[in-house]
């Protein structure tokens, strides 16, 4: 399809911006760089974004304007954008908004700002709890607040157009204050902002009319929405037709932004991999239905193909794409280009924002290492070209391979196996994780335009490496299952997940796991074992469940398994395995049960690194690195950006 043909590459008008393409980039980058904080932080901010734009986006709302708190003093907000004085009362924003509008607008795009006043910390409409993950209760706002808030809004908005954006998106979705004050399940008032739809709709109205004032016609306000909140006694599609025909009636708004997302459940506000892509897109094409106002629609637009069904099947007139530019910053000239293939597969495994509100470390996709990179200079080429052996085709490993040879070394990849990929080839056998198999094919193709000699099935053996000559070796031979030391875990019963998913081990009806790892595996192999049809229990050592899975994702793969009739529990670390039954003990209390009936016991207890031929062949090659799971067992993120921060420095 050429551009000409293709529906996502037609202009199209959305209040005062004359879009070039129906591609917008939601709020995302604050995690690459504070925009308000220092300059570095401000600069990588910058970066991020203008690569997007240059790329060709029409439309960039990317910074996150969260509003002024009406607290009291010495109260401290807490959770995931808790703020007090807000960004639009630092004495820099006019001029950092103003050089990220510039940025954006030097590009040919256009950019914007959302307007977020994150619910519950500590305001909310009658003091109810918003979802059952979190059990601080709110503060119930009263009258004077919300009409001081009301003008936040509007100054807020004032400011954002004094800057020289072009609009303001109001954040009225996942779990926003707006959005408490529409939920019947969180609005309970009995004054004029609450009960009857039109009293839950009056303080959106009131900001939305109060903006408008401030602004004038002109500059873009649009209202980002659940569609449906999917949540008990919260407000379903009909009624979220019926906000959406509210505010198109009353005129004070150019677009309507469509999303779902429940409350920290499932599907939570940004889908991990376990949903398809698109999957919300239909309703969304209800409300385009019904409005005259432009629809953009987002939620796991994972792809170019994905984003041209959205609006030529009607469903939206924009879609807004943000994990797929975190896996790839081309994406809008490849596509544009006819180059589809050469696009990053974004995954969907959410790690780029765990590893930042779980962990607290730097922001990072797992398949694309230079993301949030942007303001620093790429690698250069290699000054004197290098023999380079990669022992180990797994993440790790394919990513150093193609970025040593994309400076120019001689790399040969060697993989005992007969396929590329190591566990990510094994987690690919789970049904929700089909798209890694898209990124191993990527990586193929990518190996095999770059003229590496890649060779499966062909195991690094020390002397055969030590006599080959190459100026450096790496290994990345992986990790093999950790089989943790408990009284009969070598009996015929108890499999190895890997095997299971593998296909080379057979499991009974009656299956309990042993989870020892602290990420998304135990999940994955329960999840696998519940599609095979088996009865499944969980057992987990921590105090919680997959500690290291953030909010993000945690609920897909918890809702699959409680569907599923499976059940999982913590705190108890299995001490001994027995024909018939498993014996497991409070971590805390050392409290002894028995768990009986169980036909097959499967360990999903993650990795040991496998560094034996770096042990090896230390002393007998010139120059010897060890990278991966190989050095420590970690996750995708872990893997390709050790291999980036390796092919840098040879």
């Amino acid at each position: 399809m050429s551009d000409g043909d293709n529906p996502l590459f037609q202009p199209i008008r959305i209040g005062g911006m004359e879009l070039r393409n129906r591609i917008m980039l939601p709020p995302h980058g604050r995690l690459t760089g504070d925009p308000f904080g220092g300059d570095k932080q401000a600069a990588a901010h910058l970066a991020y974004w203008r690569r997007r734009a240059d790329s060709g986006a029409a439309w960039v709302c990317g910074l996150n304007g969260f509003i002024a708190n009406p607290v009291i003093p010495g109260f401290e907000p807490t959770g995931l954008g808790a703020t007090v004085r807000g960004v639009f009362r630092l004495p820099r924003f006019r001029e950092r908004a103003g050089q990220y509008a510039e940025a954006i607008h030097s590009a040919g795009a256009y950019a914007s700002v959302q307007l977020i006043m994150q619910g519950g910390m500590p305001q909310s409409p009658s003091g109810l709890l918003a979802n059952y993950t979190n059990n601080q209760v709110p503060h119930e706002m009263t009258a004077d607040e919300i009409a001081w808030l009301v003008e936040e809004y509007a100054f807020s908005a004032g400011e954002a157009k004094a800057a020289g954006l072009d609009g303001v998106e109001l954040h009225a979705n996942h779990e926003d204050l707006l959005q408490l004050f529409l939920s019947p399940a969180t609005n309970h008032r009995q004054d004029e902002y609450g009960g009857d739809h039109d009293r839950r709709m009056r303080l959106l109205l009131d900001v939305v009319r109060r903006i408008r004032l401030q602004v004038g016609p002109g500059f873009t306000v649009g209202v980002r929405l659940n569609m449906d909140e999917f949540f008990e006694g919260g407000y379903d599609l009909e009624e979220g037709l019926a906000i959406a025909a509210s505010l198109e009636a009353d005129g004070s708004i150019d677009y309507l932004h469509c999303v779902v997302g429940n409350n920290w459940g499932s599907p939570s506000y940004i889908q991990p991999h376990h949903y398809a892509v698109a999957r919300w897109s239909e309703l969304a094409r209800r409300y385009k239905q019904a409005l005259d106002l432009p629809v953009v629609y987002t939620g796991r637009v994972a792809t170019v193909a994905a984003a041209t069904r959205v609006i030529e099947e009607g469903h939206a007139d924009v879609v807004g794409m943000a994990r797929a530019m975190f896996a790839d910053g081309d994406l809008v000239a490849k596509a544009r280009g006819g180059r589809t293939a050469e696009i990053l597969p974004c995954i969907g495994t959410n790690d780029c924002l765990h590893r930042v509100t779980v962990e607290g470390m730097r922001f990072g996709c797992s398949v694309n290492p230079r993301t949030g990179r942007e303001s620093e200079p790429p690698p250069t080429p290699a000054e004197s070209p290098r023999r380079v052996l990669v022992a180990g085709a797994g993440p790790a490993g394919l990513e150093l391979a193609a970025s040593l040879a994309e400076r120019g070394h001689r790399v040969s990849l060697w993989e005992r196996e007969d396929e590329i990929g190591g566990q990510m080839r094994v987690a690919a056998r789970a049904a929700e994780n089909a798209a890694y198999a898209d990124f191993m094919a990527f990586q193929e193709r990518r190996l095999a335009e770059l003229g590496v000699d890649v060779k499966l099935g062909h195991e690094a053996v020390a002397d055969a490496v030590a006599d080959a000559g190459f100026d450096v070796v790496a290994v990345a031979t992986g990790a093999r299952a950790r089989r943790p030391p408990i009284p009969g875990v070598d009996q015929p019963f108890v499999v190895e997940g890997r095997e299971v998913m593998l296909g080379r081990a057979q499991v009974g009806r009656k299956v309990l796991v042993v989870a020892m790892e602290d990420h998304m595996q135990p999940l994955t192999i329960a999840g696998h074992l519940t599609d095979l049809g088996r009865d499944v229990t969980v057992l987990y050592q921590t105090p919680a469940i997959a500690p290291l899975v953030g909010r993000y994702s945690i609920g897909a793969p918890l809702a699959k398994l409680s569907a599923a009739g499976a059940r999982v529990e913590v705190m108890e670390r299995v001490a001994g395995i027995e024909p018939g039954h498993v014996v497991s003990r409070n971590v805390y209390s050392g409290a002894e049960r028995v768990h009986a009936g169980y036909d097959s016991v499967v360990l999903a207890c993650g990795g040991e690194a496998d560094a034996a031929l770096h042990t090896a062949l230390r002393g007998r090659v010139p120059e010897l690195h060890i990278l991966g799971d190989a050095y420590a067992p970690r996750r995708i993120s872990f893997a390709t950006r050790q291999a980036y921060e390796l092919a840098r420095r040879l």
